[in-house]
């Protein structure tokens, strides 16, 4: 175990524009999953802390939701959230896919960045899928908008470049004592993360059929006396019409999304899972402050 007098300690806030592989490279530093990750844009709405350790410092790292053009009041959540989560860190990494360049959400965030007088390090992210004298105009294009201290270029999905990254982050931690015990992964309730996992399924089993109207929630939570936990789940959608796609014909959409769900969930637990999933319409949910309580949001 690190010495008192050698330990670090801080907070490294993730931030970027929807879909640009924040959550990916969050569960590569972490050396698991903490974070659910899909296709669609704006799948992390609340934020999540992640912890790594690296020699004598322990990162806890800050997965916050894109930062866009909010519409909603699910949306202003979000960026709020996603603001307040680089308003309280150590460092602050701007990850942006290499591929879409300086995307007007890029902008919008550099020029928040700039309004805070706020240091940031740059992260390229899918680099390894552009050629390389783009990204090297890519990097030069950034860094005449914004002064970043450090550039960094990775592929979040296949690791590249992220141990470098979490090298560096390491070095920058401020002396200090660990604040979570070190086997921990993750400061996220077990029953938000079973409802992460299963929107998650949801996600990835509907592909674009759902629109962006759904919500999961953990009702209900018995560990049993086998030491199994028996879980109660509601996904709540807008309408009718999406009730029933996620029902599938005679239930075979649901029932397929709750065995993915239900055996990710034992496996990240250790434990066996008994999972019971329902379906209810709830119009405006996304308006309802109660419901954005519940994934962690706070709204205004």
């Amino acid at each position: 175990m690190t010495s008192a007098q050698q330990m670090k300690c801080g907070f490294v806030a993730i931030i970027g524009a929807p879909n640009a592989g924040k959550s990916t490279l969050l569960n590569q530093l972490v050396g698991s999953k903490v974070a659910i990750v899909t296709h669609k844009v704006q799948t992390t709405r609340a934020r999540i802390r992640a912890i790594a350790i690296k020699d004598d410092a322990q990162i806890i790292f800050v997965d916050t939701p894109g930062i866009f053009s909010p519409r909603r009041k699910l949306d202003e959540a979000m960026v709020e959230a996603a603001w307040a989560g680089a308003s309280e860190a150590d460092e602050v990494a701007l990850i942006i896919d290499s591929r879409k360049g300086i995307t007007p959400d890029v902008e919008r965030i550099m020029d928040g960045l700039a309004k805070e007088n706020r240091q940031a390090i740059l992260v390229l992210n899918k680099v390894d899928l552009v050629k390389h004298e783009n990204l090297l105009a890519l990097t030069e294009k950034l860094n005449s908008i914004h002064k970043f201290s450090e550039t960094f270029m990775i592929s979040a999905l296949t690791g590249s470049g992220v141990e470098h990254l979490k090298t560096w982050l390491a070095e920058k931690m401020p002396q200090g004592p660990w604040l979570y015990p070190k086997d921990q992964l993750a400061d996220i309730p077990s029953k938000l993360l079973a409802a992460e996992i299963t929107r998650e399924k949801l996600y990835l089993k509907l592909h674009d059929e759902l629109p962006y109207a759904s919500t999961v929630e953990t009702e209900t939570w018995e560990v049993r006396r086998d030491k199994s936990i028996r879980i109660q789940q509601v996904i709540f959608v807008e309408r009718e019409s999406q009730r029933r796609i996620v029902l599938g014909h005679k239930g075979k959409i649901i029932k397929a999304i709750g065995q993915e769900a239900r055996k990710e969930i034992g496996e990240i637990l250790g434990t066996k899972i008994h999972l019971f999933l329902f379906v209810k319409v709830r119009a405006n949910w996304q308006k309802d402050p109660e419901r954005l309580a519940m994934m962690g949001l706070d709204p205004k």
